[in-house]
């Protein structure tokens, strides 16, 4: 019997990606749940079976796999007699991969500056200098990114200019997606491209920032038809929304 382990942490935007794939092919799995503002990613036992001690790990027959789009297309690849996300035709799948290294490089990124700012600052404001240092070195990835958060978070330019990067992404998204005629970035066939912008569109509307796309309805029905996806909801249970997570949030909505 095949078993699949998913290591992850409910609010982390790359465990939406995997979890929306397993739940969208309706492969069964055990989750474990990971703390990560607790340290659980950085456990020497975790390091094990991730050395970049980063969320998700997908466990598949005892085979540790990691980074959130490679196990994603892993999954579409051995369970390829149900839905499948990738694109038959060559130049589609070209065209598709280009989308996830877009995505990987430009609004996933920068959709973190206003997560920690926002939401995540509250876990380190108060923290003593020296242990938050500690923590930070002990980033294998994302250490030098900690390091410029601080405890007093990314400055306001820092913040305009994610901003700035996450409006150019939904006008490419917008372009994309007129582009192929809709409603998906690949046009009527749903993709992996469009998993992967999934949980960016989703903690910007989280955050109160889904007026970045109020002239753009292309993206609005885009997001309705995720939300409509029957692998949307045990995905998104609660406690995977910032909102559910940080009451000082809901002031804004």
């Amino acid at each position: 019997m095949e078993e699949f382990k998913l290591y992850n942490a409910s609010q982390s935007i790359c465990s939406h990606k995997v979890r929306f794939a397993l739940n969208a092919k309706r492969i069964r799995f055990t989750e474990y749940k990971l703390d990560l503002f607790s340290g659980d990613q950085l456990k020497p036992e975790y390091l094990l079976i991730n050395p970049n001690g980063l969320v998700p790990t997908l466990v598949h027959n005892g085979i540790n796999i990691i980074d959130s789009l490679v196990i994603v297309q892993y999954l579409d690849e051995i369970c390829n007699n149900s839905e499948t996300f990738t694109p038959q035709n060559p130049a589609m799948r070209a065209r598709m991969r280009s989308l996830m290294a877009y995505i990987d490089e430009v609004p996933t990124p920068a959709v973190r500056i206003p997560s920690y700012n926002m939401a995540f600052l509250t876990h380190f404001k108060n923290m003593p200098e020296d242990e938050f240092q500690s923590m930070a070195n002990a980033k294998p990835l994302r250490k030098e990114f900690l390091l410029k958060f601080g405890r007093v978070g990314f400055s306001e330019k820092e913040l305009n200019e994610s901003l700035d990067r996450l409006s150019r992404s939904l006008i490419r998204m917008q372009a994309e997606i007129n582009n192929s005629k809709g409603p998906w970035f690949l046009g009527d066939k749903f993709s992996i491209a469009d998993i992967a912008m999934m949980p960016v569109i989703i903690r910007l509307e989280d955050l109160s920032l889904k007026y970045m796309w109020d002239n753009k309805p292309e993206i609005s029905h885009w997001l309705e038809l995720i939300k409509n996806h029957p692998a949307f909801q045990p995905t998104f249970y609660h406690g995977s929304l910032l909102t559910e997570q940080y009451p000082h949030l809901n002031k804004k909505n």
